[in-house]
């Protein structure tokens, strides 16, 4: 009953916030202060809740029409072939989603690699198998403006790309942890497909969809932060030419909805303000994320200052992973793999990413070490106050 506990706590939050939270305006939190078309042309840091909300919506389902054409393709048949036949094999799969995470969604690379599991171990994917599918496509995105929601955020609101990169030491020893452990739980469960099936046939008119669907999505997260409007505007179209598995969306509507209410719930959480800014504040947010949406705490960190982005990105891009719900790959995931809503088992099995996080963690902070970067909104201010200055020496 996720989907009705969800969505009866959304019902009961927007009464408490109606009645009890005299700042509170349903319009402006939702559709922000200033026009849709000037949020979405310019990114504004004041646009409303609807654009991340429908941008997850979107994704979702598109995506779960770009896995059912990935699927269609065959490619995933293939795969076998290149793949070591054993434990290597699902280690070698788990790299190329942390990969392809760093510059894609990863809500994509989770239900990519969700869907090649289910061919190449014929359906039969270990639940802490899950667990490392969805940590790697939240460790690729931790280090990269593109490759995941809260850097991406820190990329508009003016933080040096740069900055962050740093996060890949936390995301590789991570993965080394989450990723052989495993695998190896894999492997001792179900092995993987030795043999592709001979005379394979490859639709490469489905496979140029799901290559054109993922150069959108990046195309439109760079410059409208909304990869979704890139998915739909190849599915659309493409419509016209070949059959579009609409059944795909209506599996993947339930969970889909119970995502954007579980994302609505965490932005009418009354959370105005956190620790300063320190190590420990850092690695508390981790953990957190795993729980609560690291979009809104993403926004109060970059609003403080003061922080390691770097670190900070490491701790709420991976912390999620923690747990299904923690991350938007993860919820994705699950309308695949529908047991690993059994939120016990998940971490009970699983273990091995919440391991993965503390040790990664603490071997990023032990080699880079802990360098708060300065407010990039304050520095900005004095640029512009030297210009002023100068200008007015000049004259």
């Amino acid at each position: 009953r996720s989907l009705e506990v969800v969505l009866g706590g959304l019902f009961l939050l927007l009464l408490i916030k109606f009645h009890f939270d005299e700042g509170f305006h349903a319009r402006e939190h939702f559709m922000g202060n200033v026009p849709i078309l000037e949020q979405l042309l310019h990114k504004d840091m004041r646009a409303g809740e609807w654009c991340m909300l429908l941008n997850l919506f979107g994704l979702l389902m598109g995506f779960a029409i770009l896995a059912r054409f990935f699927e269609q393709s065959r490619i995933p048949e293939e795969l076998p072939a290149i793949l070591p036949d054993d434990w290597k094999g699902g280690l070698m799969l788990l790299g190329m989603i942390m990969l392809l995470s760093t510059f894609l969604d990863n809500i994509a690379a989770a239900m990519i690699g969700g869907t090649i599991s289910m061919v190449v171990y014929r359906g039969k994917v270990h639940t802490g198998y899950l667990a490392a599918i969805v940590a790697a496509s939240n460790a690729g995105g931790a280090g990269s403006v593109l490759g995941d929601t809260t850097t991406t955020l820190m990329w508009i609101d003016g933080v040096n790309p740069i900055d962050v990169t740093h996060a890949f030491v936390g995301s590789l020893f991570a993965f080394l942890v989450f990723g052989i452990a495993g695998s190896l739980q894999q492997d001792k469960y179900h092995k993987i497909r030795k043999n592709p099936p001979k005379r394979l046939k490859i639709h490469y008119s489905k496979l140029c969809l799901v290559l054109a669907m993922l150069v959108m999505a990046v195309v439109t997260n760079v410059f409208f932060d909304f990869p979704a409007i890139g998915v739909w505007i190849v599915i659309i179209p493409g419509s016209f030419f070949i059959d579009i598995p609409w059944k795909a969306t209506r599996m993947a509507f339930k969970g889909a909805l119970f995502l954007v209410a579980l994302v609505t719930c965490a932005s009418l959480m009354p959370v105005s303000e956190l620790p300063s800014a320190s190590v420990s504040t850092a690695f508390f947010l981790g953990l957190v994320s795993a729980v609560f949406d690291n979009i809104p705490l993403t926004k109060l960190c970059l609003d403080q200052g003061g922080f390691d982005w770097g670190v900070l990105a490491y701790a709420v891009g991976f912390g999620g992973s923690m747990i299904w719900f923690g991350s938007s790959a993860g919820v994705a995931l699950s309308n695949m793999y529908p047991e690993i809503k059994n939120t016990g088992n998940y971490v009970r099995k699983g273990w091995h990413v919440s391991v993965a996080y503390i040790l990664g963690f603490y071997l990023m902070i032990a080699l880079v070490g802990w360098n708060p970067h300065a407010s990039h909104k304050n520095k900005s201010k004095i640029i512009d106050n030297q210009e002023v200055i100068n200008k007015g020496k000049a004259g």
